[in-house]
């Protein structure tokens, strides 16, 4: 496994995570609201299932497109750490998870990778960084 100083790729500043992250939640309320009333009530299995979707949501797009909704929205993409191609589906509900457990993307090493990604063996880089990666010469 890489060490920080020997990723090939630059990861992702916090502000577009962070963003990327609420423009997923906020998709993932809408969706649910059609379902059930989640704007207004606390408590309610509206939470759950807005959580359920966040979830789902991120772990299919993430293995299938290379990214979330918002990730894709705000021009990021998760990659594998070791060819920087996507990553697969088990990889990637494991990161989902993980993700909407709280706790392990905020403890991170200094290439900001959290613990999150470094169970799933991924990255997250800005489009710009990945597109420059690919048509480098070998």
């Amino acid at each position: 496994m890489p060490t920080p100083s020997t990723l090939p790729f630059e990861t992702a500043s916090w502000g577009r995570r962070v963003l990327a992250l609420v423009v997923d939640w906020f998709a993932s309320l809408l969706v649910v609201s059609v379902f059930v009333p989640v704007f207004g009530t606390t408590g309610g299995p509206g939470s759950f299932y807005t959580l359920l979707v966040f979830v789902v949501e991120s772990a299919v797009l993430t293995c299938t497109v290379g990214g979330s909704f918002g990730k894709l929205a705000t021009r990021l993409r998760v990659v594998r750490v070791e060819d920087g191609g996507r990553i697969d589906p088990a990889r990637s509900l494991a990161r989902a998870v993980l993700v909407a457990l709280v706790i392990p993307p905020l403890v991170f090493r200094p290439d900001r990778r959290g613990l999150h990604d470094l169970v799933a063996g991924s990255a997250t880089v800005t489009l710009d960084g990945q597109k420059a990666r690919d048509h480098r010469p070998s």
